[in-house]
């Protein structure tokens, strides 16, 4: 009996996308070597697809942040990657500048914004959010690292693609995802995303990464602990009565505001001792040193 042969076709729609993006990179990249900036998420494997299929010279960069999931950097490895690190960890960042916020997010400045090559590829996506739609409107943008000196020429061969686009075209080109994207029965879940552990910037403050992973409760702490002992004059010291007081803030609540209701017999319905919440809450046993 013949074995049968698995044959994978891309849509007509896909099909376009691809090849207006081998374009893209080919013309853009002519004659010169670029990063391209891997993240270890679906996005960046799909431009790593591509560039290779373009056929173009290239670095695949791994900017390893110190707090991505668990699995990232087997991942990256697996696919050839180059890893590089900054100078600081994220800990480090934290016993100098406190708590990351969605206002002031210092670490990706610091563990992931700088420039290497003189171009760039990324897998930015308007698709992703209505903010990305407005601020990207061309498949290649300039930034700026620091000063106009320090400018990067910024390729985004994906810009248009939508999540189904990027899943069709991991099945049609059999890309293995970060173990991330990958439901308990091996389906693939394309809607997961894959970021920085604790993220301000997620949805939910971050909350479900420190449910799954309390260890990583503590380390937040121990270092942001630090920092408020060594810089009492903050104007967080000023606001929060403690280290523990400014994590809940963060964490469970959008406002300082909503904070303070929730603290003073509203959300927690009597005064509460935020150290002794989180150890509860966690279940981890918090040592102050």
């Amino acid at each position: 009996m013949k074995k049968k042969i698995k044959i994978n076709i891309a849509s007509s729609a896909l099909s376009k996308k691809i090849k207006d993006s081998l374009t893209l990179l080919q013309t853009m990249c002519r004659g010169k070597t670029v990063e391209l900036c891997y993240s270890g998420g679906k996005d960046s494997d799909v431009i790593l697809e591509l560039a290779k299929m373009a056929g173009i010279r290239f670095r695949a960069i791994y900017k390893n942040t110190t707090i991505d999931p668990p699995g990232t950097i087997r991942h990256c490895l697996r696919n050839g990657v180059e890893i590089v690190r900054a100078k600081e960890t994220f800990f480090h960042l934290i016993q100098q500048k406190g708590f990351p916020t969605r206002r002031a997010r210092f670490c990706c400045d610091v563990l992931k914004e700088y420039k290497i090559l003189d171009t760039a590829i990324q897998g930015i996506r308007r698709s992703e959010s209505t903010k990305r739609a407005a601020n990207y409107k061309e498949p290649s943008i300039c930034r700026f690292y620091g000063s106009k000196k320090n400018h990067v020429e910024v390729i985004l061969p994906i810009l248009d693609w939508t999540d189904k686009d990027v899943e069709e075209f991991v099945k049609l080109r059999e890309i293995k995802l970060h173990p991330l994207y990958y439901n308990e029965d091996g389906t693939l879940n394309i809607k997961n995303r894959l970021g920085c552990m604790g993220c301000p910037l997620k949805s939910d403050n971050g909350l479900s990464d420190f449910q799954k992973h309390p260890k990583l409760v503590k380390a937040w702490l121990r270092a942001g602990l630090r920092w408020w002992n060594e810089k009492p004059h903050t104007a967080s010291h000023k606001k929060f009565d403690s280290i523990y007081d400014l994590f809940i803030s963060d964490i469970f609540f959008h406002s300082y505001e909503e904070f303070l209701l929730a603290k003073h017999g509203g959300f927690f319905k009597q005064d509460i001792d935020c150290k002794l919440f989180i150890e509860k809450y966690f279940n981890i046993q918090i040592e102050e040193k």
